[in-house]
């Protein structure tokens, strides 16, 4: 059995689930509304305010994604109720970031200015115009954001600079030396 799949999910209060009869999850809470439609050979109990994800059978496929599907239901279960968070800061001199109406505008050093379309379901806001924080209710959502953000100029090992995770820990090397 998987552990992951085994595991009991606890619905917090203001929090509700819908279950059809074809494997279709919708979750409210304060935050918004997620929809998402099990995998064939899945299923979900509730029972008062507890949910088991079950499987039908042992095949390989179904063993696989009763984890998963247990962590995505989780998921939606904790980003309708408290939301998902990405911190993002930006270390170079001339390197900021402001909001512009449903776009991310980024000055990172090149000849133009990056404009990132922001996701619906989202919201992102700038601080200190080097400090991105990007919020929303689906985790998948808001990880692939905050991803994308980063790519465009992932912190380099000399100096230090391009757009990390807070917190996130950059290796540095040391530059060339002078051979005399």
């Amino acid at each position: 059995m998987s552990r992951v799949g085994q595991k009991i999910i606890s619905l917090p209060d203001k929090v509700s689930i819908n279950l059809t009869s074809q494997g279709g999850v919708t979750v409210e809470g304060p935050k918004g509304k997620l929809e998402w439609q099990l995998p064939t050979g899945i299923s979900v109990e509730q029972e008062d305010t507890t949910l088991t994800v079950k499987r039908e059978n042992d095949q390989r496929r179904v063993r696989a994604l009763h984890g998963t599907a247990r962590s995505l239901i989780s998921n939606m279960v904790e980003g309708v109720s408290a939301g998902f968070t990405k911190e993002l800061e930006i270390q170079g001199v001339g390197f900021r970031a402001a909001v512009k109406g449903d776009k991310l505008d980024l000055s990172l050093g090149k000849s133009h200015p990056i404009l990132h379309p922001i996701p619906e379901g989202i919201t992102v806001t700038v601080t200190e115009n080097t400090k991105i924080k990007v919020e929303g209710t689906d985790k998948q959502v808001v990880g692939q954001f905050a991803a994308e953000v980063r790519n465009y100029y992932p912190p380099e090992p000399y100096k230090g600079k391009g757009v990390r995770y807070v917190g996130e820990y950059v290796r540095r090397k040391a530059g060339k030396s002078v051979q005399s």
